[in-house]
């Protein structure tokens, strides 16, 4: 791993913003991302930031992308992929500013979103975290927004039984009784762009890097409530998320790191028990969608996307999550 920095570069006294992007193998969309960066807001023309780019490992050119193309930045280049809330840790020990903004490199941040954030931050003392608001590509609305799972949730959500859950449940988890456009107290949001204070990680310590990927910002967010900080949700600012773009290089790998997550934020927050259980019914689920994949592709149904949902669902099982 090695850490570069612009040659001759001069350090400001006092940094505002540390952008930190934590990047693998998506070298266009993080260009796009760091263009977004590259403006500089004429309302506020003194905020001083830098920008941490922690590239884990990419094959695609992406470290080459940030030498040549923004010398400015700050990279970190590992030679593997330690994990998204490792390589953000890695960020958080290199950032200078009193503020620090998570960033995935599948974003792009929209006009005034940093100033934004920095000044909400600057005139609310007891927020800890905020996470602006989310869009698709397309402009509409993302869902970003959270309260903390329930063991109902956790069995429900992002499984085969998400169809039959009570609406109720997700309708609570999603915030849908909320209205997209106002600002609200949240248990916590989704990790494309979180911003939080100097003093709440110097508090709560950075990203529990026993999560590879996945469920890492919800206990963050978790143990930062937990310390008496608020999170925040703020759609004042908004930054444009191209949705899962790393993870769609190795579909396994998603499916196995989502549900480990899943299970290791259970064991943590829930008892040993129901993690236990969660495991138990996630393998048999995946179990049962093997067997049915199989049974659809023998009697000629679409068989190339069969056998690769198949090859999916047997690597899950052979990782026993």
């Amino acid at each position: 791993m090695g850490i570069e920095r612009i040659r001759g570069r001069t350090q400001p006294l006092s940094i505002d913003l540390s952008v930190i992007i934590v990047s693998w193998n998506v070298r266009d969309l993080l260009r796009r991302c760091l263009v977004s960066l590259s403006s500089v807001s004429p309302e506020a023309p003194n905020l001083q930031t830098e920008i941490i780019v922690v590239d884990n490992g990419s094959t695609d050119g992406s470290v080459e992308l940030v030498r040549d193309e923004f010398p400015q930045v700050i990279l970190i280049a590992n030679p593997d992929n330690i994990g998204f809330p490792a390589g953000n840790n890695q960020g958080i020990r290199t950032a200078q500013g009193r503020y620090l903004l998570l960033l995935n490199p599948d974003t792009e941040v929209i006009g005034d979103a940093l100033n934004t954030l920095v000044r909400y931050v600057d005139t609310h003392p007891d927020v800890g975290l905020v996470g602006p608001q989310l869009l698709h590509s397309d402009g509409q609305v993302q869902s970003s927004r959270r309260r903390f799972p329930t063991r109902a949730t956790l069995f429900f959500e992002s499984t085969w039984l998400k169809p039959l859950a009570p609406s109720s449940v997700l309708r609570r988890y999603y915030v849908l009784d909320q209205p997209d456009d106002a600002v609200l107290d949240v248990d916590w949001v989704t990790g494309a762009a979180m911003f939080a204070r100097r003093e709440v990680i110097a508090q709560v310590g950075g990203m529990d890097e026993g999560f590879f990927m996945y469920s890492e910002e919800l206990d963050w967010c978790r143990r930062i409530k937990a310390a008496g900080w608020r999170v925040v949700y703020y759609p004042a600012a908004q930054i444009v998320h191209h949705v899962g773009k790393s993870s769609e290089q190795a579909v396994p790998a998603r499916h196995i790191n989502f549900h480990r997550s899943k299970i290791r934020y259970a064991r943590k927050y829930h008892g040993r028990i129901t993690a236990t259980l969660l495991r138990l019914f996630l393998l048999a689920s995946y179990g049962w969608q093997f067997g049915l994949e199989l049974v659809k592709g023998a009697l000629g149904h679409k068989r190339q996307l069969r056998r690769q949902r198949a090859r999916a669902y047997w690597q899950v099982l052979k990782s026993g999550l």
